[in-house]
């Protein structure tokens, strides 16, 4: 899994409770700005689709999209990170420079608002500070796992939404959370989705609640529900494949509407 972090701080402006759908409606519209070639700017029946990051990002169907934004509720500030996965990273320059635009030029919300000052990083390295880009020529990462703990706590940040006999689950089990995440990395990765090949093993305790959340839609012009699943579980004596996958959703996510920011997980050790 290779994959690159892209960090946005402008400071001192407050963002909404749940930030996922702004950030995502203002950026899809600031990519298009900045990649789309057709005159039409339409895009059905583009003849460029095959080779546009933007169609894979917004509008290509029934696949697992190569981003993620990522963030948590309620925050102070605009503070928050844009994950590129596998091809994807190859079109750094294109994001950062729709990043730019959307910032500067296009502007989040209904009254587009735009920002000045802001700081942008990639892989935790900065490459914007304000005034230039500075862009390294090495900014992929690839996902190596040499970690493992028997007992921490694994926080759910932002609901996590999933289906389980063809309903949205109300509770989550351990196993649905790593059969996501080894479904999303073969997604991800152009793979065949297979059956979990081994068995989740480990001692939970768990401590999860029901969180309220909507985004509005413009496609659908109507506010859409996007409840699910937040809070935190206590692991205890866990298998090495399980913790390898619960590393790996730290950087995926976890579940459904991970593009918008849901399904944000941690795992934190023991106080």
């Amino acid at each position: 899994m290779k994959y690159t972090k892209i960090s946005v701080f402008i400071p001192n402006v407050k963002p909404p409770f749940f930030m996922g759908s702004q950030l995502r409606g203002a950026f899809g519209y600031g990519l298009k700005k900045v990649v789309c070639i057709n005159p039409s700017f339409k895009c059905d029946g583009c003849f460029a689709t095959e080779n546009c990051i933007y169609y894979d990002f917004y509008e290509r169907k029934n696949i697992y999209h190569k981003y993620r934004f990522d963030f948590r509720l309620n925050q102070d500030t605009y503070k928050y990170n844009l994950y590129l996965f596998n091809e994807a990273t190859k079109e750094l320059p294109y994001i950062l420079s729709a990043i730019h635009q959307t910032i500067t030029k296009f502007g989040f919300g209904v009254e587009r608002k735009t920002y000045d000052f802001f700081t942008i990083k990639v892989n935790d390295k900065l490459v914007y500070d304000g005034e230039n880009f500075n862009i390294p020529e090495n900014n992929v990462m690839e996902f190596i796992n040499d970690d493992y703990k028997d007992d921490f706590i694994l926080k759910i940040i932002t609901p996590i939404r999933m289906k389980k006999d063809s309903k949205l689950a109300v509770d989550i089990d351990l196993e649905d959370m790593i059969r996501s995440i080894y479904h999303k990395e073969l997604g991800l990765s152009s793979l065949d989705i297979k059956k979990l090949p081994f068995e989740v093993k480990a001692e939970i305790k768990k401590q999860l609640k029901w969180q309220k959340l909507s985004r509005y839609s413009n496609r659908q012009n109507t506010k859409m529900k996007i409840d699910g699943v937040i809070g935190e579980m206590r692991i205890k004596n866990i298998d090495e494949k399980s913790y390898r996958y619960l590393k790996l959703g730290e950087i995926i996510g976890v579940g459904k509407l991970t593009t918008f920011g849901l399904g944000k997980i941690e795992i934190k050790d023991i106080e």
